[in-house]
């Protein structure tokens, strides 16, 4: 099931299909963010966290708008471990300039809806331009 599941995700992520977020996560889904303390619970904050991250790290831009962000195009998975319902996968970046690296720690159900997504990141500098950039994002799609 998770590799149906992580075909879905990329197809999200790297821009092949905006509409499939909404599919994949599932209502209890729980999001566990490298910089906010406690889990965030359910489906409208979890997607709200992941377009953030994909407006951020993924180099995407804000969602809804043309406008793409200084890293577009620098987001890549390197690395895939797949095991029933669970994957972990690899990622590494650029962010003004510096290098992020972390992993998605993803769990589906037996439906194929993620319902946890756990990201970490490294090294500290990382997390600390991720933490400055995901508030300023979240601001953004919030007011936006």
């Amino acid at each position: 099931m998770i590799e149906k599941c992580i075909a879905e995700w990329h197809a999200y992520i790297f821009g092949k299909n905006q509409g499939a977020l909404e599919n994949l996560i599932a209502d209890d889904c729980v999001f566990i963010s490298p910089i906010v303390f406690t889990p965030q619970l359910g489906k409208e904050i979890t997607i709200a966290y992941l377009r953030a991250a994909g407006g951020t790290i993924g180099g995407q831009g804000v969602p809804g708008e043309e406008e793409k962000a200084e890293n577009a195009g620098k987001f890549k998975y390197t690395k895939e471990i797949l095991a029933g319902n669970h994957a972990v996968l690899e990622f590494e970046t650029e962010m003004e300039g510096k290098y992020v690296n972390g992993v998605d720690i993803i769990t589906c159900n037996d439906e194929g809806k993620i319902i946890e997504f756990r990201v970490m990141i490294r090294p500290l500098q990382a997390v600390n331009l991720v933490h400055a950039a995901m508030g300023a994002m979240l601001e953004k799609m919030k007011n936006g």
